[in-house]
């Protein structure tokens, strides 16, 4: 069934705005959608498909839309649209637009030049390149350039993996346990899941493994003192707070009450009592002062360039630039240090992020151990042997799509040591005055 030609026009329009990069393009489609809502979900689907399909593939497809005749942003935009449904899909093409679209996705892309494959903007390609090699490099650039599956998050509260992995099969859908998080499904296809009563129910929360491995590196226990202190919307903060048991007290600060308004309801759906959302101006609001020196555990999920998040988010790539991260270093690196001082004797602090930059995750980690002495590094291998987490790795986690088939994260767990207590030794016992 062919597709109406109105549709090409739509995804050209709201194809045009995205490509200014002036915000994420899920806002924008969004927002389109909103304003035309006549479109159908099967329209909308195909539009969004074919927009993310062009955005992971941009370096190529700019180079493809070089050629043929009309407007290179409708060029862009069959582009986009035949890699989502298929040339034959499309209503109202030209004969010329028709023949120039099978010639181009025809073409052999194995023989076109490694950078143009990597559809990564040159300066994040050339690090990668220096960092990995020109191979390595190529499989994390074409593992990042493809679409996600959809993992959950069992809230082990309200039930257990192999229960919500029958639950789902009813439904149908076929979920398969994530390798790495004992509380982790993963799904291949992606069904709607809103509105299934798990959902609804606060049993099931979508969340990367990768995401969940990382709250788990934290070690959060049962009665003790935690923040999650750059919570957003709270994935990681409901994730704590299931593994503390509902117990304790864990705080989730961040800047923007607008994200912490995000996780109210996906509180109430989860059953936990112990969360305390905070918000605040900045990382050395009075808010943190007042908690210094007295948390077992502080998770900082640092605001990043968000690279690692390609497989969902294919506009940050051309949306982030080289200037923007050395900025987003300086906030990172000040981030760490305010949360640091929330640590009590003998707690740890992780620091994590979804980079894969040595400069937003070694960098700043180096940095703050240099400046803070009384922190020491501990070996994330160490920290997964006690979670019973099987991923090989040594001081740090380093998670990457082309080899653990999650986002790309960073993790470094910092412990503050103990105090040192001298003992002061008792003076000697006079001689007992002999008897006179």
């Amino acid at each position: 069934m062919r597709l109406p030609p109105a549709i090409i026009g739509h995804a050209e329009e709201v194809l045009r705005e995205i490509l200014r990069f002036t915000g994420p393009a899920d806002g924008t489609l969004s927002r389109y959608f909103r304003e035309h809502q006549r479109l159908g979900s099967r329209e909308r689907g195909v539009i969004a498909e074919a927009i993310y399909g062009l955005l992971r593939n941009k370096s190529v497809y700019t180079s493809f839309s070089e050629s043929g005749s009309g407007s290179a942003m409708r060029r862009l935009t069959l582009l986009g649209l035949a890699d989502a449904v298929g040339i034959d899909s499309l209503g109202g093409l030209t004969e010329d637009e028709d023949a120039w679209l099978r010639r181009v996705m025809d073409i052999d892309r194995t023989h076109l030049p490694i950078a143009l494959k990597s559809n990564l903007p040159d300066w994040l390609w050339q690090k990668l390149q220096s960092k990995f090699g020109e191979e390595d490099a190529l499989k994390l650039a074409s593992s990042l350039n493809t679409p996600a599956s959809l993992d959950l998050r069992v809230n082990t509260l309200k039930s257990n993996r192999d229960d919500v992995i029958t639950s789902l099969a009813q439904a149908p859908i076929i979920a398969e346990p994530t390798p790495f998080s004992a509380t982790g499904l993963r799904i291949l296809k992606k069904p709607s899941i809103q509105n299934l009563p798990l959902f609804k129910d606060g049993t099931i929360e979508v969340q990367d493994e990768g995401s969940q491995v990382l709250a788990q590196l934290v070690g959060a226990k049962r009665g003790e003192m935690v923040a999650d202190f750059c919570a957003g919307a709270g994935g990681k903060t409901l994730a704590l707070g299931a593994i503390m048991r509902n117990t304790g007290r864990l705080y989730a600060f961040d800047i923007s009450e607008k994200r912490l308004a995000k996780l109210k309801p996906r509180l109430a759906r989860s059953g936990l009592s112990n969360v305390h959302p905070v918000v605040i101006a900045h990382e050395r609001d009075a808010k943190i002062k007042r908690l210094a020196g007295k948390l077992d555990r502080v998770l900082v999920d640092a605001p990043c360039s968000g690279l690692g998040t390609l497989r969902r988010n294919p506009d940050v790539k051309w949306r982030q630039t080289e200037k923007g991260v050395a900025e987003l270093n300086e906030k990172q690196a000040s981030i760490l240090d305010s949360a640091a001082r929330l640590v009590k004797a003998g707690g740890r602090l992780v620091y994590a992020t979804c980079s894969i930059l040595d400069e937003e995750n070694e960098g700043i980690v180096s940095d703050f151990l240099n400046n803070h002495p009384d922190f020491e590094l501990l070996p994330v291998s160490q920290v997964l042997a006690e979670q019973k987490i099987a991923i090989e790795m040594g001081d740090y986690l380093k998670l990457y799509p082309h080899l653990h088939q999650t986002d790309g994260f960073f993790a470094a767990v910092l412990q503050r040591k103990k105090l040192e207590i001298t003992k002061v030794p008792k003076p000697a016992k006079a001689e007992e005055a002999s008897e006179e």
